[in-house]
């Protein structure tokens, strides 16, 4: 495959934009080294991007698997303002590196997901809990891997909660991002969207109402539904990824988002199905690098 872009020859070749190398980007590597696709590893601590003449790296698309939110984000921008295609965009990744972006623009495209408010204050905080009934969970607005996650039984074990993080000093730490609890049957489900296709689901299992694999969960086969698809897909859509996973819980109304993860971890997942993940990743960044090419009227071979 010969693609013409950014000043190299001899093929497609892949950015990817990392904070460091997880479970998940060394089966990439992996991946990507077997089919002869080479890869220029772009460690976000050891970027130099000059913004007044620029120096684009010689790759056909970026796909971001950076969890330092900010340098990852100003990296993406910098990537889409010198043509390379990112995955996701800049745009998406904020949104899903945000819970209250993620959950406006899923609310705002009717996708269905737990009661959620935020507020600025002890009070504020305190009233929207009344409003949500107890128990609550009070999750950070950015934040993975079911971190810094807690659940008020109480007004009084809220308001403590509220007031230890209003001492943690950071403006973070005052935005309270307040979600209604769901009595789930012991697990959720993460869905893996790549394009406008499900490509894999499994039921996180756990003891504890976190259900994270990161926190000890078991990931275990789930049947794609129909409902499942839809939800997922749609979920994608309204945060304007391609690639991410979904979070969704089964409740008494019917499957609800949790929250949409573009950086998607699918270490358990990939134990529950028989496709390649890291193949299907790879084959949705050569067809990005692809689309991009022909938008600008590139000469594309295969």
């Amino acid at each position: 495959m010969t693609i013409g872009s950014n000043g190299h020859t001899g093929g497609f070749r892949l950015g990817l934009l990392v904070s460091h190398l997880r479970d998940e980007e060394k089966m990439i590597l992996a991946a990507a080294q077997e089919r002869c696709i080479p890869v220029d590893v772009l460690q976000d601590r050891r970027l130099a991007l000059d913004l007044t003449s620029p120096n684009p790296p010689a790759v056909d698309v970026v796909l971001d698997r950076c969890i330092a939110h900010t340098r990852g984000g100003y990296a993406l921008r910098a990537f889409e303002r010198w043509g390379i295609p990112t995955i996701n965009s800049s745009r998406a990744a904020a949104i899903c590196d945000d819970k209250v972006e993620m959950t406006a623009a899923l609310a705002a495209a009717g996708v269905p997901t737990l009661k959620t408010s935020v507020a600025f204050s002890v009070p504020g905080a305190l009233d929207v809990a009344e409003q949500l009934g107890y128990p609550v969970v009070l999750k950070p607005v950015g934040g993975s891997w079911g971190r810094l996650l807690a659940k008020a039984n109480s007004r009084a074990s809220l308001q403590t909660i509220l007031e230890q993080k209003q001492q943690l000093g950071t403006h973070h730490h005052s935005v309270f991002y307040l979600q209604e609890y769901i009595d789930k049957p012991g697990r959720d489900i993460r869905v893996l969207v790549v394009g406008d296709e499900v490509i894999a689901a499994s039921y996180r299992s756990a003891g504890h109402w976190i259900t994270n694999v990161a926190r000890g969960a078991t990931s275990t086969r789930c049947e794609i539904t129909p409902d499942i698809a839809e939800i997922a897909v749609d979920a994608v859509r309204a945060v304007g990824a391609t690639l991410a996973g979904v979070d969704l819980v089964e409740t008494p109304d019917g499957l609800k988002v949790i929250e949409v993860n573009g950086g998607v971890e699918f270490k358990g997942l990939r134990t529950t199905t028989e496709l390649s993940l890291p193949d299907v990743i790879l084959d949705h960044a050569i067809s990005a690098a692809v689309l991009s090419r022909w938008d600008v009227g590139e000469a594309i071979s295969v």
